[in-house]
């Protein structure tokens, strides 16, 4: 079967979505059911109707865009990722999965491809945890890994909750209605940027992942004593700031000392209250991101922090809470989806790797349901989550090749 994406019409579609962002350009900035997403997902509506695909809502908002193929009742195959992108972010992250899914589809129609399992390509709400401090919701709803009830408690910065936003944009369905059915699914294919370095520096164009890395997020609060800085001296102090940035170090230091490179722990907010040069700091709140592929080392690691928690609030006179968001368990990648990869790789002569995804995705959730896997390509410097995030239209080109070669043969 003859397999020739469009891939300038794809970068032209990708510089227009980009275009649509509360960031000014090259950042992109698209959050959840902000009024710029709900412009994002009507555009990428629009591109899904041309191609003719037949299209749904559920009541979180995930978007499904079916392909029909011959035998309606079998379970379909799925490919797809997110539009979402946090504040400052690039262009390449998760718009690849989604319009790379779209052009894999339109070039096996361009190519006479008729399936007999239908494909669909799936659009994941709030893959980023920007909004509601929790990632994958979408994925996590459909898989019934988050309850409905969780899902209604979550809240945003405001205090708006996921029920009172997502009715406000027009989505009243139920989200008990939104877990998929057993065998809904045949497979689940997402192709998505590295977000590392690996395939660059090796000059390895995809890497085909074997397995998805577990993540776990914290929210901490270290209470102390505020004060005038010049009136309370320094033996009567119990500054939150300087206890959470002991907290801090030894996080780093819990994931560095695992030995193994596949540990990785980040703390990516850090609130001080009140935020004054002249007042010791009363209140610190932090957010912890600890990820591993191990499920062991990684809740090593979440002990660890916890007892030096302990240790320090005693020593400083603090006291320190921990909120446990999520703790997830890794997945492994289905081999025979990493087979069907691999040998469209041979067959089309392009190199690859089979690697770790260090970074969490949907297909993480979505392998609770159904076999998984994903195609990475690389991205220069393995920058993403950034506006200098980017990858190349070649290799896009070649995810897309792929990843239609893949759904081909999971369709037939």
């Amino acid at each position: 079967m003859n397999i020739v994406p469009n891939r300038d019409g794809l970068m032209e579609e990708i510089e227009a979505l980009s275009l649509i962002s509360d960031a000014e350009a090259p950042a992109v900035t698209r959050v959840v059911f902000t009024p710029t997403d709900l412009r994002a997902r009507a555009w990428f509506f629009a591109r899904c109707e041309e191609a003719g695909l037949v299209i749904r809502q559920d009541p979180i908002g995930n978007i499904f865009a079916r392909w029909n193929g011959s035998d309606p009742h079998a379970a379909a195959v799925g490919t797809g990722s997110h539009l979402d992108a946090i504040p400052n972010a690039g262009k390449y992250d998760g718009v690849v999965g989604v319009l790379g899914g779209l052009e894999a589809i339109r070039t096996l129609q361009r190519g006479g491809f008729r399936p007999s399992r239908s494909i669909e390509l799936l659009l994941f709400t709030s893959e980023e945890p920007t909004r509601f401090g929790i990632g994958c919701l979408g994925s996590r709803l459909l898989s019934g890994t988050l309850s409905p009830e969780a899902a209604k408690a979550l809240t945003d910065k405001d205090g708006s909750t996921v029920e009172e936003v997502r009715q406000g944009v027009g989505l009243h369905g139920r989200l008990e209605e939104t877990k998929l059915p057993q065998g809904y699914y045949r497979a689940f294919v997402e192709l998505h940027i590295e977000q590392g370095p690996l395939l660059e520096r090796q000059r390895i164009p995809l890497g085909i992942v074997t397995s998805i890395a577990a993540p776990a997020s914290l929210r901490i609060s270290v209470e102390g004593s505020g004060g005038h800085a010049g009136g309370v001296l320094m033996p009567d102090r119990k500054d939150a700031l300087c206890a959470a940035a002991e907290l801090i170090l030894t996080i780093e230091n819990a994931a560095k000392t695992t030995g193994a490179v596949d540990t990785v722990a980040t703390v990516g907010i850090c609130e001080v209250f009140p935020g004054a040069v002249n007042s010791i700091p009363s209140l610190v709140r932090i957010s912890v991101d600890i990820r591993d592929t191990n499920l062991q080392r990684r809740d090593g690691v979440m002990n660890a922090v916890d007892g030096a928690a302990q240790t320090i609030a005693a020593k400083r006179q603090v006291s320190i809470h921990t909120e446990l968001l999520n703790a997830d368990a890794p997945a492994e990648c289905a081999p025979e989806i990493i087979d069907a990869l691999s040998e469209s790789c041979k067959r089309r002569q392009f190199a690859s790797m089979e690697m770790v995804s260090r970074a969490y995705h949907d297909s993480l959730f979505m392998s609770r349901i159904v076999p998984v896997a994903m195609l990475f390509i690389p991205c220069r410097n393995g920058y993403s989550h950034r506006p200098d995030e980017y990858a190349s239209p070649e290799d896009i080109e070649r995810g897309v090749v792929v990843l239609a070669d893949t759904l081909a043969t999971l369709a037939k």
